[in-house]
């Protein structure tokens, strides 16, 4: 098969609120990025229902609605969307050889990183299911829809805690199910759900299937030591066991945390590799909004432009 070869100014890597907004940014900046959007275009918002913490939609604004605007935006601007999956990458000299699908090699001047992270799931039947009606992996997005309702909220590590003390708030009741009998949490993370008096912690407890047709009206669970399974009733279950970042075609090749996060120089979005920027959740562990994502991604155009201009 002859491999297909193109160079690029720029190519973005992933079509979530990162990526698209650097496509915007750098479309408009002249540069004629092109996208490719990755296995699940749009990135998490294409499974959440409904959005209404971006600025800017005063009545709210499903998930893959509004990524259906943001590409419209960079298209409009002269963004190449493509639909593919980058397969290989070699870092080693610029520009930079980047193949997508297997088949068709670039050679870009600039990358653009904004592949996403991707919460874990428990991987139960139910929880697919629900998902987006009741089932949730971020209580900040969606808490809000459960207020004074009984929810429940599934890990034991700092997220779990920050989570559950989010809903705590806005809730009449939390059932935080932890798997075994101590929490992973920081100190000071664990002293606030426990003296939180509206969140109960299920000790070595496990999710056997969450209730409900339409939508979440129960969760079934296990005590693992004694075998017990009681129903809690609630509205809403919230999956808080971490993220991962979709960055593995990286990894060797530029540098990143322990957990697989891309490590950007602060204040910017450089990584160690001149050329190379990485924006969204591919690098932010800590705050995993749309609204941030879209930050760093204009950061990341803002970077790219100021490096080709240098190069010229």
């Amino acid at each position: 098969m002859s491999q297909e070869t193109e160079t690029i100014k720029v190519l973005i890597v992933g079509s979530g609120p990162a990526g698209y907004t650097a496509a915007i940014y750098a479309s408009r900046a002249g540069l004629s990025p092109v996208l490719y959007t990755g296995i699940q275009p749009g990135g998490q918002l294409t499974i959440t229902n409904d959005v209404e913490n971006y600025p800017g939609y005063p009545d709210g604004v499903m998930g893959p609605q509004m990524m259906e605007d943001f590409r419209k935006q960079a298209e409009r601007f002269g963004t190449e969307v493509r639909y593919g999956v980058v397969s290989q990458v070699d870092f080693s000299k610029r520009p930079y050889k980047v193949v997508v699908d297997e088949s068709k090699t670039i050679l870009a001047e600039t990358v653009i990183i904004s592949t996403g992270a991707s919460a874990k799931w428990l991987g139960i039947e139910s929880e697919t299911r629900l998902n987006g009606k009741g089932v949730s992996a971020c209580a900040v997005c969606d808490g809000f829809f459960f207020r004074g309702k009984d929810v429940a909220i599934v890990g034991g590590g700092d997220t779990a805690c920050e989570e559950a003390s989010y809903l705590a708030n806005i809730c009449k009741k939390v059932y935080m199910l932890v798997r075994r009998d101590e929490l992973r949490a920081s100190q000071i993370m664990q002293k606030r759900v426990m003296n939180n008096p509206k969140i109960e912690i299920l000790w070595n407890h496990e999710t056997e299937e969450i209730l409900g047709e339409e939508e979440v009206n129960g969760v079934r669970v296990k005590n693992n030591q004694t075998g017990v399974e009681k129903v809690l009733d609630v509205e809403a279950f919230f999956v808080a066991i971490g993220h991962q970042p979709n960055t593995g075609i990286f990894a060797g090749l530029i540098d990143m945390d322990q957990n697989g996060y891309i490590l950007t120089k602060p204040g910017s979005t450089k990584t160690n590799i001149p050329g190379v920027y990485a924006c969204g959740d591919a690098q932010d562990h800590e705050y995993r909004q749309a609204v941030t994502a879209a930050g760093t991604g204009c950061m990341a155009a803002l970077d790219a432009e100021r490096f080709l201009s240098a190069q010229e």
